[in-house]
């Protein structure tokens, strides 16, 4: 974790599975979650993708990690990965 980020308890917190991690500095984690049809009430998953600054590329595609939300870092990155 970097310094220039700060930690408060109104950050999102999402658990999910590396799946590329091709980017210096960067994974993409997917992070599955179920939703309830509105009209058929039935469960079902969605994966949503998420970028994540991993500062020492210590991370690899399929392992699970926990990240947060922070201060943008660039484009696309808003998040920054906790503990494995």
């Amino acid at each position: 974790m970097t310094n220039n980020t700060t930690t408060t308890k109104y950050a999102k917190t999402f658990q999910g599975t590396v799946v590329s991690d091709k980017g210096d500095k960067t994974v993409v984690v997917s992070v599955p979650r179920f939703v309830k049809h509105p009209k058929y009430k039935k469960f079902y998953k969605i994966n949503k993708k998420y970028k994540a600054h991993d500062e020492n590329n210590t991370y690899k595609v399929g392992d699970t990690v926990k990240i947060q939300e922070c201060r943008p870092i660039s484009k696309d990155k808003t998040f920054i990965v906790i503990n494995k």
